[in-house]
């Protein structure tokens, strides 16, 4: 059963920068996907940035592209997200999550999540 916890949130100037951590622990053979995903208070839950381990592969949403930085250490042990330039609406929740194969392939979604880090910005 593969667990994730994330770590780095906290509270920034705009403008500023944080990094946000998630580790990873259990068996990872079959994660096929993992991402960042928020929520602000009122909103959907959205995707921010996505990766394919197996290749390196990364997408972004467009608000975060040219800010946001997603990638994996240790083959699949750790998955961050550099954020820098960070504006008021980056204030939400964040989310480290992860579909396994055989879930995606069906769902099209995530199945493992961690519990989420906070993210403020202030002006």
């Amino acid at each position: 059963q593969v667990q994730l916890v994330e770590s780095g949130g906290g509270s920034v100037q705009a403008g500023g920068s944080l990094r946000l951590s998630c580790a990873v622990s259990g068996y990872t053979g079959n994660i096929h996907l993992m991402g960042w995903l928020r929520q602000a208070p009122g909103k959907e839950r959205e995707g921010v940035a996505y990766i394919y381990p197996d290749d390196g592969t990364t997408l972004y949403t467009v608000s975060v592209t040219g800010r946001f930085t997603i990638s994996r250490e240790d083959a699949k042990s750790t998955l961050s997200l550099q954020m820098n330039s960070l504006k008021p609406e980056d204030t939400a929740t964040y989310y480290c999550a992860a579909a396994t194969e055989r879930h995606w392939r069906l769902f099209y979604e995530y199945d493992i999540w961690g519990q989420g880090t906070q993210v403020t910005v202030s002006t």
